[in-house]
């Protein structure tokens, strides 16, 4: 899957099922954001302190945790605007992965997280 990384759409980056399942894993998405649901360059550096601690401890042994750390999170690409992008491609994954079980709504660009 590819997100698109800064609003001109000139900068992607692939994200796989792995890193996903990674996220989902190492809840790395709770409470990340904060009360106004909308992702800044602030909450970025807030995900990349929350892995690093992970890095730090037992999970730095996890491969796939490391995986998506060089793909993803400290990818030379990643901005705020790609992290909301995967923050709404995570949302997408997971209802799509539920089978939509109580969850009807699809995050699209724009919504903001509460």
């Amino acid at each position: 899957m590819k997100i698109q990384t800064n609003s001109s759409g000139t900068r992607n980056m692939e994200v796989s099922e792995e890193h996903l399942a990674t996220i989902e894993k190492y809840q790395l998405f709770r409470d990340l954001i904060d009360s106004t649901g909308y992702v800044d360059e602030q909450v970025l550096d807030k995900l990349k302190l929350n892995v690093r601690s992970l890095l730090e401890g037992d999970a730095g042994k996890d491969k796939a945790l490391l995986d998506l750390c060089l793909d993803v999170i400290y990818h030379p690409n990643m901005k705020a605007f790609g992290l909301q992008q995967l923050v709404i491609l995570y949302i997408n994954w997971k209802n799509a992965g539920n089978g939509n079980l109580g969850m009807t709504t699809r995050a699209f660009q724009g919504t903001p997280f509460h």
